[in-house]
């Protein structure tokens, strides 16, 4: 297929007016109907209907317009990586982490980000699937273990420790656990044990469990968990990093903790004088050292 006549039938079915698109492409309207007309025939298809109020894609036509869309999708990555390497920061940094971690601490801080390279577009992908940054289905991850995938650049941002929190409210009506076995007595709120997370937490609930909890809730992400524990339901395993976001919260039974994880921030060796892929490391070590401090001075 002529490429030309693709950008121009891709203009006119996201315009949905033959006028319009000639208009964003510097065109006649003639000579965009013919360029249309042409494709038509060579495809031996209608890809419009036509009708008084402009045009609407016949079934062929949104084929052929979801095939165009990925394609100006994948040329505009490429027109930002070929650009990478110049003093701006701008286009697409596709991010993936864990849903815990990307609810709880990156995407609440994001907005500072967003404040220095207002043209930047991140994509969030958050999930407990670790992706193949080498066959680039990410640009960026940040995971809470050691990447073990080859070619790839490796920083470790901190350390966490799973531990037990509630609110004041819950702990002022149902009373504050001294010991382990007092949680027979309470509402553990936690991440089954069969559901994808860290192995430190999971041993973690594994263990509590065993002291004859005679009411739980399962979450499948710690988001979960920290807005039923907020919600004044129970005693939550939560990470260690929510502690300053989220002052209400109460450390319940402080010599109970996890073993630590590690936590790494991790891409490709070929994005290694990425613009963008700097902008976003030097944001996210800048955060972690103000969210340290900020432990620290208690």
């Amino acid at each position: 297929m002529d490429w030309d006549k693709l950008r121009i039938f891709h203009a006119v079915a996201d315009a949905g007016s033959l006028t319009h698109a000639g208009d964003a492409l510097h065109l006649s309207q003639s000579a965009v109907s013919r360029q249309i007309r042409a494709l038509e025939e060579s495809l031996k298809t209608t890809l419009f209907h036509r009708h008084a109020r402009g045009l609407i894609l016949t079934e062929q036509g949104e084929l052929l317009f979801e095939a165009t869309s990925a394609m100006v999708k994948r040329l505009d990555a490429a027109e930002a990586r070929i650009r990478d390497t110049e003093d701006e920061v701008f286009g697409e940094l596709r991010v993936t982490t864990a849903t815990g971690f990307g609810t709880l601490f990156l995407a609440p801080r994001l907005s500072k980000l967003y404040a220095r390279y207002p043209d930047l577009k991140i994509d969030l992908m958050l999930e407990e699937r670790v992706l193949d940054l080498p066959m680039r289905e990410a640009d960026v991850a940040i995971r809470m273990k050691e990447p073990s995938q080859a070619d790839l650049i490796r920083k470790r941002l901190m350390n966490i420790r799973m531990r037990l929190y509630a609110s004041s409210q819950y702990l002022d009506e149902r009373g504050t656990p001294v010991e382990l076995e007092d949680l027979s007595h309470h509402r553990l709120l936690c991440q089954a044990p069969h559901t994808p997370q860290v192995a430190a937490g999971a041993a973690l609930t594994q263990t509590l469990m065993a002291y004859n909890i005679a009411s739980t809730l399962t979450v499948n992400n710690y988001f979960g968990v920290l807005q039923a524990v907020l919600s004044n339901l129970g005693i939550g395993v939560l990470p260690d990093y929510l502690t300053k976001d989220f002052p209400h919260l109460v450390r319940v039974l402080p010599d109970v903790e996890s073993t630590e994880v590690p936590v790494f921030l991790a891409y490709p060796e070929e994005l290694r004088h990425s613009k963008r892929v700097a902008a976003f490391r030097d944001f996210v070590i800048e955060e972690i050292v103000a969210h340290r401090q900020r432990q620290d001075a208690g």
